[in-house]
């Protein structure tokens, strides 16, 4: 019951993004030219729904390098088995970044295409099953249609309380007042001016409408919350049709201890080289470099993606000190 009220919450706040912009469309088209006015509401109905709109589609992080498929055509593969497996779409491009553990399945630009991420430094310590166990993780946290109408609900209320109660008089206009207050002659205690007193009906205005969108926002953001648990129990069915629970376990237990990072930040430092340094990783983890690995990636296939990740390695090493 409570998902279906969350799900009609989280569609009639979309469905009055939809009437903002129809309604600034159909303003528009019955005024002619000469109805500047209903030109101008039009416009102005049109630009709120413009700016209220989910936001669908994410940006690539700015540090991440997107990998020619030729040249890693190994990673390629992989990472389209794994995402076979998860029931997910394949990625349309596999990218690198060299100071983030964590792997991420994002949807980038309007189209939302599919971009996997993989984070170097854990990837170097990873053995190969637990590289499919990283993958995994990663395609897990895509979220269904729901969540997303959901998600993009929230958005679009935070974007209201921002429009209707974030706005606070502004500082520099406050200190030029005071100024001329003060070098007027003979004048004190000036009235306040028509910029002053817009800005205060306004923000009046503001909290009265905005009251009604922080209680839409608090009860979807309530109901939200009270069904993270069956999210995040999908998440773990698709991880775990993937790979054993274990690899799972290994991997979060890397990433929420991160003691994996001070032994390769002390070898780069020393300047040992790339296999080097994921030899000791795997050692240090009592995993041998000969792990056979799993259907998915087994230890030739992960040998052959160190191969096509080693110019990326050796660059991203550089900065592993940067990591905390």
């Amino acid at each position: 019951m409570k998902r279906s009220i969350t799900l009609v919450l989280a569609l009639l706040v979309h469905l009055l993004t939809v009437a903002f912009v129809a309604g600034g469309v159909w303003m528009a088209a019955v005024n002619n030219a000469d109805m500047i006015l209903g030109w101008l509401v039009g416009g102005l109905l049109v630009a709120i729904g413009v700016m209220l709109r989910p936001r669908l589609g994410g940006r690539l992080p700015s540090d991440a390098e997107i990998l020619d498929r030729q040249a890693a055509g190994e990673l390629y593969a992989a990472a389209e088995r794994v995402a076979d497996r998860a029931g997910v779409p394949r990625p349309r491009a596999v990218a690198v970044r060299d100071l983030d553990p964590v792997s991420r399945y994002l949807r980038v630009g309007p189209l939302r295409r599919p971009v996997l991420v993989v984070g170097l430094p854990l990837w170097l310590a990873l053995s190969p099953r637990q590289r499919a166990a990283a993958l995994a993780l990663a395609y897990a946290e895509t979220p269904t249609v729901e969540e997303l109408i959901v998600d993009g609900a929230l958005a679009t209320l935070a974007e209201w309380r921002e429009a209707l109660l974030g706005a606070a008089p502004s500082r520099s206009r406050e200190e030029a007042q005071t100024k001329v207050t003060a070098s007027s002659l003979g004048v004190v205690n000036q009235p306040g001016t028509t910029y002053e007193a817009a800005g205060l009906l306004g923000r009046v205005i503001g909290r009265v409408v905005g009251a009604p969108v922080l209680l839409a926002e608090h009860g979807l953001a309530r109901l939200a919350r009270s069904d993270a648990g069956r999210v995040e129990r999908r998440k773990e069915e698709l991880a775990r049709r993937v790979v054993p629970a274990a690899d799972l376990a290994e991997v979060r237990a890397m990433l929420a201890g991160g003691r994996y990072l001070a032994p390769m930040q002390a070898a780069a430092l020393r300047g040992e080289s790339v296999p080097a340094i994921r030899e000791g990783a795997l050692g240090r983890a009592s995993l041998p470099s000969s792990d056979s690995g799993s259907e998915l990636l087994g230890a030739a296939e992960s040998h052959r993606i160190d191969d096509e990740l080693l110019r990326h390695y050796t660059r991203a090493i550089r900065g592993f000190g940067l990591i905390s």
